[in-house]
């Protein structure tokens, strides 16, 4: 149960039960969170056979890829504010709009630059959803109750990569590659009207701003307060480099996988590792976080994570080139990053329950750039087999624990 006295904006519901109502609330929240996932992931399978279709290189098609994520990462930097301040409704309804035109032009493309144009504006929107649903949960859910939820919805979004690489891959063979992108119109469309009806309506201001400064001066002053608290620079450090390492691989695999002799249609199987692994590590995170404590969880995952991204990075390099290969070892870094990702995650939220949406917004825009990043530099090397793609891997991993240990040093001096 949650804690009988969190706080809660003057636009969410303060119920204290899990009535129907709040369970339809909650389940669509969880859907505004997976929608940037599988919009993110769907069109993957089609990214192999796009530099074909349009005439361009591989490099050309990563945009695609890098230019959703940093629109999807960078525009959380103004929902997350923007929902503390004018309440997480409004936001969520522009950001389905945008969504929903984003989808339609990325199905009508005729080009690649229409494309990665369409993609951009399918970011921006999405954006809104990741930002306001992770302040939810902050808004909702408190202590170690907080990581719980955090776990679990850690292991539904783990479903979102999987799932949305065998659905696209299906539809590209069945219909051609635009209908992934029709498919996620409709689901944009479905949650406009599922957040028009359930969310409730947001008001001008939060509670006791008689006379509230104006919007940029009070975003300012709010990502200003968090640049004060200690250990959340290496918080976000860590949760951005954890994703590059992961957007590396999802940027990497279609490449990889077709030079291992793997298309479309197949693909998924082999992606789906690394994030049914992810969905295994968050539910033990879920059991096992109030008996071990954040610490030694995120210390446990990254360990984990470094292990399967060595071994590998080992096998390419003894000339074990197949998909198995490839796919089995990575198993270990879905089950790091489940046990990594979400007490960092919750803990970075809920350093300042008040500016969750802008905490949110932080580690949005962290971790979307760092991830484009990741996804851009898959697209500079070649990927016969798996050695570079273990390389670049290795290095985003190993920065993340760079960040690890100015987290740990911070602490070390708060005490």
């Amino acid at each position: 149960m949650p804690d009988p006295s969190p706080i809660h904006p003057p636009n969410l519901p303060a119920a204290p039960q899990f009535t129907q109502a709040r369970r339809a609330l909650l389940l669509n929240l969880l859907a505004q969170l997976a929608f940037g996932l599988l919009a993110m992931t769907i069109c993957l399978p089609s990214m192999q056979q796009w530099d074909r279709i349009f005439g361009v290189d591989q490099a050309a098609v990563q945009l695609t890829f890098s230019g959703y994520i940093l629109t999807y990462g960078g525009l959380q930097l103004l929902y997350g504010p923007l929902s503390d301040r004018l309440g997480r409704r409004r936001i969520l309804l522009i950001g389905l709009l945008l969504s929903l035109a984003g989808s339609v032009s990325a199905a009508m493309a005729p080009s690649l630059p229409w494309l990665v144009a369409a993609r951009v504006l399918q970011g921006a929107g999405a954006a809104a959803g990741m930002v306001v649903g992770r302040a939810m949960v902050q808004d909702l859910f408190t202590g170690a109750q907080r990581t719980r939820v955090m776990a679990y919805i850690s292991m539904t979004l783990g479903l979102c990569p999987p799932l949305a690489t065998l659905i696209g891959g299906q539809l590209h063979v069945l219909w051609g590659w635009q209908a992934n992108f029709w498919l996620m119109a409709l689901l944009a469309a479905g949650l406009f009207g599922f957040t028009w009806r359930l969310l409730p309506a947001a008001t001008a201001a939060r509670a006791g701003d008689a006379a509230p400064p104006h919007w940029l001066r009070d975003m300012a002053n709010a990502y200003l307060r968090l640049a004060r608290e200690p250990g959340f620079a290496a918080h976000v450090g860590i949760l951005s480099m954890t994703t590059a390492t992961f957007y590396a691989f999802l940027g990497g695999a279609p490449v990889v996988l077709r030079s291992l002799g793997v298309g479309p249609q197949g693909m998924g199987l082999y992606i789906m590792c690394v994030p049914m692994c992810y969905i295994a590590g968050s539910y033990l995170t879920s059991r096992l976080i109030q008996r071990q404590g954040e610490r030694r969880m995120i210390r446990l995952g990254q360990g984990i994570t470094l292990a399967g991204i060595a071994l590998m990075l080992l096998l390419g390099l003894l000339g074990w080139h197949s998909a198995l290969a490839f796919a089995l070892p990575l198993t270990l870094v879905g089950l790091g990053h489940g046990l990594l990702v979400p007490p960092t995650l919750a803990g970075t939220v809920g350093m300042v329950p008040a500016l969750a949406g802008a905490a949110a917004a932080v580690v949005g825009v962290g971790q979307q750039t760092m991830g484009a990043l990741g996804g851009y530099l898959v697209g500079l090397v070649p990927h016969e087999g798996v050695v570079n793609l273990g390389w670049l891997m290795l290095g985003l991993s190993l920065c993340a624990s760079v960040a690890m240990a100015r987290l740990s040093r911070s602490r070390t001096a708060a005490l």
